[in-house]
């Protein structure tokens, strides 16, 4: 395979690697297109008493795009009122019905100047109730709540739709006035039910299997990316664009746990697109008033060892509890909306989208700029000169992000799209991304920090004619430190040549990129940008870490915890950086020619082997009084847990080697098979004693352990 040689510093190194997991991507999204580039405002008009101002034209008003004065197609009302509906248990009146209207889809082919959709002068709402984040109590607290706002305080100018997200994202029930409707669809909820991501993944036909009907496995991407609600509130709000109306999106679920990869891109994304939707989101936390209980209470695992004494355990729940809650605020605010933490009312979040909602205008106008270029632009929305006695309050959004065409760009647009993609504040999340930073001690002050990303295969685009098939895959990392200054940045382009036959067993699987830099202790931030130039897809990611000051510390000291499924050639890597041997030398996870490729995903499949590694600094030696050089006393076993149980353990290894050209460093490596354990999810703990200096590490992860392919199943079967 040829690779594009590159200059890079002295710190970095880079591979790309062809792993044989099943590649996944997330749900595909539902987009709508248009002939011209028809841009929405709505504007709020409020007068110096805060009552909205109902009588102004398309005249009234003036609008400018980055200075430039546009045109304006149209101008619409939407009135809406407070009026709440009799209680639905007191009246027997038939619901309000539909307000006459027209087709959206229709519209388009109109030359007609009105933009509204058929849900004129009506309030938009969606109820989104994420029951994978609830238990059962929350699930129900949350479905009364809803009832009780459906039954006794709807407007008639309130539409409302309901979806759910368990597994995935589903609309149960489309914009309906009709009250009885909307409370049988959530009466029939199924309280407790609440599935785990695994099961969601689609298990098409094995590998192995010839009928041509393999479909992605979409697994490894949807069980620790902790980006999937927040891209399931992305798709919902992408969905709900097509309506020029406001749209109250109102989340109720017990809060976005800041788990696994914490990627920051997603909430930006997903509130970005909330807002060129003009989406806003209302999360709503179902737990209510919450009482932390000390030590946990009996819904959760409470704290282990000095923990429960030390008041780490109680920190660690608190800090949890928080950040939970920290995601859902940043929804809110970031989309004009409200989120509602800490109340037992849950109606009271529901009832304020009625307040905040009163009448508005619908603007409409075609750009003036023509340009594919994705850059932002931004919008100033003012009244006309005459109407300036009103004293009017204007609320808009403030701009919007223009559309971008890569087939079009030329190489210093494609060049300057990856650098804008880097620093935008409007990231991009069209190619799947999952991104691991560990952490390892090369000297004192020095480690090295290895960054692995992986990207199913199915998300790329080769092209060509005959049996050949490329594609190219651009990289930017750079590395921020506290003060916001760049640390370190890798620069990469890996071209893909394959036959025909190799595509296609590509694209059942993934790509995973390597590459690491040198750091000195202290907090990072990490900013990836990755883009595949078949279609011109981008993905970007960002995340925050840290490279402890291991020398400060007083237990025992360790590297991160590395759990992988294979060991791979150096020779094997698909495309990448052929670097010299000193700079091969530096990754700590290449050994004997042979690279240890992180599991990203934390998945394995029957068959595979969890290979963990890990590295333990300044051993005591096993005889104090006379020191054996490059030996240790370190014993070590690797458990799993699952619903607080322990449900395996390995029999204790003994490390006793150090590494010889890395003085005090003591290398753990654990192989424990996947054939006879059970499928689903584990806590995985790694147990670290170092006899002779008394001291301890209990470094953990998640891992998930996957059920044979049905055609595997049905094969072991019929041998039986």
């Amino acid at each position: 395979m040829n690779s594009k040689l590159l200059s890079l510093r002295s710190s970095l190194i880079a591979c790309v690697i062809l792993l044989p997991f099943i590649a996944s991507l997330r749900a595909q999204h539902t987009t709508f297109s248009t002939t011209t580039n028809v841009v929405i405002v709505n504007v709020s008009v409020l007068d110096r008493n805060g009552r909205p101002i109902e009588n102004l034209t398309k005249d009234d008003f003036e609008l400018y795009e980055d200075g430039k004065f546009q045109k304006l197609q149209a101008v619409d009302l939407q009135r809406l009122n407070n009026a709440v509906l009799p209680d639905v248990h007191q009246t027997t009146e038939q619901p309000t019905s539909e307000p006459k209207g027209y087709n959206p889809d229709a519209e388009k082919a109109k030359t007609h100047s009105d933009l509204l959709s058929k849900y004129q002068d009506r309030r938009l709402m969606v109820l989104l109730f994420d029951f994978s984040s609830m238990q059962p109590a929350e699930q129900i607290r949350a479905k009364d709540a809803a009832v009780k706002f459906l039954s006794s305080q709807m407007t008639s100018s309130d539409t409302v739709s309901i979806m759910t997200y368990g597994n995935e994202l589903k609309t149960l029930l489309d914009f309906t006035s009709d009250r009885d409707l909307l409370i049988s669809t959530i009466e029939r909820f199924r309280i407790g039910e609440s599935s785990e991501n695994a099961s969601s993944a689609d298990t098409g036909a094995d590998s192995e299997d010839q009928s041509g009907q393999f479909v992605a496995d979409e697994t490894e991407f949807n069980i620790f990316n902790a980006d999937l609600k927040l891209a399931a509130l992305e798709d919902a709000a992408r969905t709900l664009g097509q309506y020029p109306e406001k749209k109250a999106l109102i989340y109720i679920s017990s809060g976005i746990q800041k788990s696994g990869v914490d990627n920051q891109s997603q909430l930006r994304a997903t509130v970005n697109t909330a807002v060129r939707a003009n989406v806003a989101f209302y999360p709503i936390d179902a737990r209510g008033l919450t009482a932390l209980v000390p030590g946990g209470d009996a819904t959760q695992q409470g704290a282990a060892g000095s923990n429960l004494y030390s008041g780490a355990g109680q920190r660690s729940l608190k800090e949890n509890f928080i950040n939970q809650q920290e995601t859902l605020a940043t929804l809110a605010l970031d989309t004009g909306g409200k989120a509602l933490l800490d109340s037992n009312d849950l109606t009271e979040g529901i009832r304020q989208v009625q307040h905040d909602f009163t009448s508005y205008y619908v603007l409409s106008y075609v750009s003036s700029n023509t340009a594919q270029d994705g850059r932002y632009r931004r919008i100033q929305v003012k009244l006309a000169p005459r109407e300036a006695t009103l004293r009017a309050k204007l609320d808009y959004r403030q701009g919007y992000y223009g559309p971008a065409t890569f087939a079009h760009m030329r190489d210093v647009d494609k060049e300057a799209q990856l650098s804008q993609a880097l620093l935008s504040e409007n990231p991009v999340t069209d190619l799947p991304l999952a991104v691991e930073v560990d952490y390892f001690r090369l000297e004192k002050d020095k480690y090295f920090a290895p960054i692995s990303v992986k990207i199913p295969g199915s998300a790329l685009e080769f092209h060509g004619t005959g049996v050949k098939r490329a594609t190219e895959l651009d990289f930017i990392a750079e590395v921020f430190d506290a003060r916001n200054r760049p640390a370190a940045t890798v620069r990469d382009t890996i071209p893909l040549k394959l036959d025909q036959t190799t595509v296609g067993k590509v694209i059942q699987k993934s790509i995973q990129y390597d590459t690491g830099v040198t750091l000195t202790p202290g907090p990072y931030r990490l900013r990836f940008v990755a883009r595949e130039n078949g279609e011109g897809k981008v993905g970007t990611f960002e995340t925050s870490f840290t490279v402890p000051d291991l020398a400060a510390r007083k237990t025992l000291r360790t590297s991160s915890l590395i759990v992988a499924s294979q060991r791979v050639p150096m020779s094997d890597q698909v495309g990448g950086v052929k670097n010299d041997k000193k700079l091969l030398s530096t990754d700590p996870l290449i050994q004997d020619g042979e690279k240890l490729v992180p599991n990203v995903t934390k998945v394995f499949r029957p068959g595979q082997n969890v290979l963990v590694y890990l590295e333990v600094y300044d051993p005591a030696s096993p005889n104090s009084t006379a020191p054996t050089a490059g030996h240790a006393a370190v014993e070590t076993t690797f458990a799993l847990y699952r619903n607080n149980r322990k449900v395996f353990e390995t029999r204790p290894l003994a490390a006793t080697s150090l590494i010889p050209s890395r003085p005090g460093t003591l290398p753990i490596c654990v192989t424990v098979p996947t054939t006879d354990l059970a499928t689903g999810k584990y806590q995985a703990q790694l147990n670290v004693i170092d006899q002779a200096g008394r001291k301890f590490a209990f470094p953990q992860t998640e891992i998930a352990i996957l059920a044979a392919p049905r055609v595997l199943q049905q094969t072991q079967q019929s041998s039986k």
